[in-house]
């Protein structure tokens, strides 16, 4: 009785324990595809114009001051959850150094959470179009930032910034996206 107990016993589990060995699955990566950038030109009623992507969905001009010496801009991505936030400042005898000052301190104000700050230098003699392009690497509020100027009537400065806590694998993906909108807004400008 004991042997048929037994074998009972191990037939069942052997039917049982008969498988597939488990396999640790790889990890997922989220996938975003984002549509290839078309530009258009826009012209805001502003002293320059350049070429935004299409899938912004609004420009909107701000006026910051009555005399038209400071305008804001912003370019809305509601589907990126990012705007690019614009500023215009009309160049002064004795105000180019402290914009251009302002917007370098600006940039490094990120470097309490940011990995690195990549900064790339700008020219286009042929538009008079000078300045620096920063790249921000990490958990900081901004992750692109840069400023153009024609040394003599113009300066320009612009932002990224999303409508999220920066965690930056999370954005990343837009803020590449991004990014390449902005070179494409410094390479299009033209001051009127």
């Amino acid at each position: 009785m004991k042997s048929k107990l037994f074998v009972f016993v191990l037939t069942v589990l052997l039917c049982f324990s008969c498988g597939d060995d488990p396999v640790p699955k790889p990890k997922g990566f989220l996938r975003l595809d984002y549509p290839k950038a078309e530009y258009q030109e826009t012209d805001v009623d502003l002293p320059f114009v350049f070429e935004k992507n299409t899938l912004a969905e609004r420009v909107r001009k701000i006026k910051m001051d009555s005399k038209d010496v400071s305008v804001g801009v912003n370019i809305d991505y509601p589907s990126l959850k990012g705007t690019i936030y614009l500023t215009y400042i009309k160049v002064t005898e004795d105000n180019l150094i402290p914009l251009i000052r302002d917007s370098q301190n600006l940039t490094q104000e990120h470097t309490q959470k940011a990995d690195v700050i990549e900064g790339d230098f700008y020219e286009n003699k042929d538009h008079q179009v000078y300045g620096m392009f920063y790249e921000v690497g990490g958990n900081a509020a901004s992750q692109s930032q840069f400023y153009v100027t024609d040394s003599v009537n113009h300066f320009l400065n612009g932002s990224l910034y999303f409508y999220a806590k920066p965690n930056y694998d999370s954005i990343l993906p837009a803020a590449d996206y991004l990014k390449k909108d902005i070179k494409h807004i410094m390479e299009t400008l033209r001051w009127k």
